[in-house]
């Protein structure tokens, strides 16, 4: 049996707000606020674990460890060929002698792709060990140092010194390029996403490229860097139902015209990669966790590497051998028909950017959506989901569909605080 006073502490913790005249006319009250207590407590702790459960995901156990100690000598090796005039940039400085620049925590899956959470200067940044190619077989350290050290090589040819001029852009102080700083984005010209950063530099939703170091290179850190709070760790999907993570995400969401104003900047993007001075570049991963927002709920990309240029989709794609559509797919979503007589991929990818984004905007956008709107918007979707990838079909309609969303959504939150 529990003791008497046990029993009192149990009663006054659980029902004291509730006055007893009330707990007399309303026994049942009791129970209701318990329930409710335990409720609270129950969903509380799954979003606690979630949290925890995600990023354990991607710093488990001995993986994480091998990061972390993997970083730590990249960062030395780093400093050790900036000391020694092998390597240059702009954060060098700052990571090895300044010691201003962190790393902090680690957000990567494995060793091959080291991104970090740090501080610059004590404003939050995201850091990048472009080590990709040299762990990825699994070699120790002494021969990831002799390949590592093989990428600060002098391009033989096909690059002059005035093109890395133009592509150093505002990191050059002093207007030269000296040989340390040719190495450096010589060996960064191996990394996908740095370039897209280059090329994507003066997009006003794409991440700001802040300085480099050798390979290592460092961006601005993303509020919100998922359109979703939650995501369920890939082990714990089949138990946990879809419909309660869904839901979750949904009340935990900013409030619709929030959510419109993220999708604006998003829609923004879209046209900015489909035809810049770089040429064009498609959406090849259109998840939630590419798409993030800041503070004032700008839509922001947390992660480019879904992005590619549509001339490296063209390369990956042509004469590829295939047997069915599957076979022609580059990244998650950039997927080409076969064709089954040559047994060749096609080189045109069905889907848009436009369709991929919409079909995660579906989800996104509509829940809360106001009564007024729902039908057209609902609709507007609907037609954007359909459209292909056809040449013929890519500049008017694309742009026709495109403007229609952004119209309908400006004219809701326009001239409110949201706008």
């Amino acid at each position: 049996m529990m003791p008497r006073a046990l029993r009192r502490l149990v009663h006054l913790m659980l029902f004291c707000p509730v006055s007893k005249g009330l707990q007399s006319r309303l026994p049942a009250i009791k129970v209701k606020y318990l329930l409710l207590a335990w409720l609270g407590i129950l969903i509380v702790s799954w979003i606690v674990y979630m949290q925890y459960a995600s990023y354990a995901e991607l710093c488990r156990g001995h993986v994480c460890l091998m990061v972390i100690l993997t970083c730590v000598f990249f960062s030395f090796i780093q400093c050790d060929h900036y000391k020694r005039g092998i390597i240059s940039g702009s954060s060098c400085k700052a990571l090895c002698d300044q010691k201003t620049l962190t790393l902090h925590h680690c957000m990567s899956t494995s060793p091959t792709n080291q991104v970090y959470i740090g501080l610059w200067k004590d404003r939050p940044v995201v850091v990048k060990c472009g080590i990709e190619e040299q762990a990825s077989s699994g070699r120790a350290p002494e021969s990831v140092l002799r390949q590592e050290m093989s990428l600060f090589d002098k391009p033989t040819r096909g690059t002059s010194m005035d093109e890395f001029k133009e592509m150093l852009h505002s990191f050059l102080k002093d207007g030269k390029v000296s040989l340390a700083e040719a190495k450096s984005i010589w060996a960064l010209l191996h990394i996908n996403e740095f370039l897209l950063m280059v090329a994507l530099h003066e997009k006003e939703h794409a991440p700001k490229l802040l300085g480099f170091c050798g390979d290592l290179y460092v961006t601005e850190r993303v509020g919100h860097g998922s359109l979703y709070t939650l995501e369920v760790p890939i082990y714990l999907r089949a138990v946990v139902p879809e419909a309660l993570s869904s839901g979750l995400n949904h009340w935990l969401a900013p409030a619709w015209p929030r959510r419109a104003r993220i999708t604006i900047g998003l829609l923004e993007f879209v046209e900015e990669v489909f035809h810049g001075s770089y040429g064009s570049f498609l959406i090849c991963d259109a998840s939630p966790h590419r798409v993030g927002y800041n503070a004032k709920y700008d839509c922001k990309m947390a992660d480019l590497r879904g992005v590619a240029s549509e001339a490296a989709v063209r390369a990956f794609l042509k004469g590829r051998r295939c047997e069915t559509n599957a076979d022609c797919t580059y990244g998650r979503d950039c997927t080409a028909t076969c064709d089954r007589l040559v047994k060749q991929c096609n080189t045109e990818v069905v889907q848009p950017n436009l369709a991929k984004v919409c079909v995660l905007l579906q989800d996104f956008l509509l829940f809360g959506a106001p009564a007024d709107l729902r039908g057209d918007l609902e609709k507007q979707l609907r037609t954007c989901v359909t459209l292909s990838g056809l040449a013929s079909q890519m500049e008017v309609h694309h742009s026709l569909v495109l403007n229609n969303l952004k119209t309908l959504l400006w004219k809701k939150i326009s001239n409110t605080q949201y706008s």
